[in-house]
């Protein structure tokens, strides 16, 4: 009997404006199709940390082939391995291939290699991971084909004793957040929340917004549902942004003082956001 690969189509929330991005072991091609229909804004094919050594050329093959009928991120290895040269050879030019997230970034020049090795057009996703990735993030976010920061906590507390404490992770996510700024790239992606505890994860979840994180990593697809909605615009918020802009229209795009254009342009991020997002109300 002949068999039919069915290409799923999901609603597509942006990358620039992704919230949950759903990590997916690459050596597990069986649950592609499962992941790419979650609830995760976005899926990361994982082809580092996930993989062992020995392991790779066949992942990265079974990546490639889902690649040439569906849509996804790959997670790629450091450009300071030996793995990288053949991840970026073989994803080039594929159809699906969304972007890269190149993982352990502590240059602009390695997001610039990754970027121009698959032909220029592809974004590159800076994971960092290291010290020296956190006090280089300025440079890397105008790195050219830099779109994004994201932030890989875990390894980041092994490279420098810090603890998972909220205070002490406040510095390295506050610092991407800045260095986002700088380079004019949409706000960072958090680390991921381990374990099952909902509570938790939407704890931490309210603290990357807090910081102004706009997006985070997921190790599972129930994480997912959870962080969109926390990463949401809330219903207090959405109902403050569509008041202004009616008022704001009522009076003509009258600006009255200096404090009007703040608010301008947080209720049209908050009503662009919501209409990304179908969170606006009915």
């Amino acid at each position: 009997m002949e068999s039919h690969t069915t290409t799923i189509v999901r609603r597509p929330i942006e990358a620039s404006v992704a919230r949950s991005w759903l990590l997916v072991n690459a050596r597990q091609s069986d649950i592609f199709d499962r992941a790419h229909g979650s609830r995760a804004d976005q899926i990361v094919l994982d082809l580092e940390d996930a993989v062992d050594p020995d392991l790779k050329p066949a992942a990265r093959d079974a990546v490639a082939t889902w690649l040439e009928r569906n849509s996804a991120w790959v997670r790629i290895n450091s450009r300071g391995t030996q793995f990288w040269s053949d991840d970026v050879d073989q994803l080039s030019g594929l159809p699906g291939l969304a972007g890269v997230m190149l993982a352990k970034t502590e240059s602009p020049q390695q997001i610039s290699e990754t970027y121009d090795r698959l032909g220029g057009s592809t974004p590159v996703l800076a994971l960092i991971e290291s010290a020296v990735g956190i006090e280089e993030a300025p440079s890397i976010a105008r790195a050219r084909g830099a779109f994004r920061l994201a932030f890989g906590s875990g390894d980041y507390r092994r490279d420098t004793g810090a603890s998972a404490d909220d205070l002490a992770m406040a510095y390295p996510r506050s610092r991407l957040v800045v260095a986002s700024r700088i380079g004019e790239l949409p706000g960072p992606i958090d680390g991921p929340t381990v374990g099952t505890s909902h509570s938790q994860l939407r704890e931490q979840s309210a603290m990357s917004v807090s910081l102004g994180l706009t997006g985070k990593l997921c190790l599972g697809e129930e994480q997912a549902p959870v962080v969109n909605e926390v990463l949401s615009p809330t219903p207090s918020d959405v109902g403050w942004a569509l008041q202004f802009l009616a008022d704001f229209e009522n009076r003509g795009g009258t600006v009255r003082d200096g404090s009007d254009l703040p608010r301008l342009g947080r209720a049209r991020k908050i009503t662009r956001l919501a209409t990304a997002y179908d969170v606006l109300p009915a």
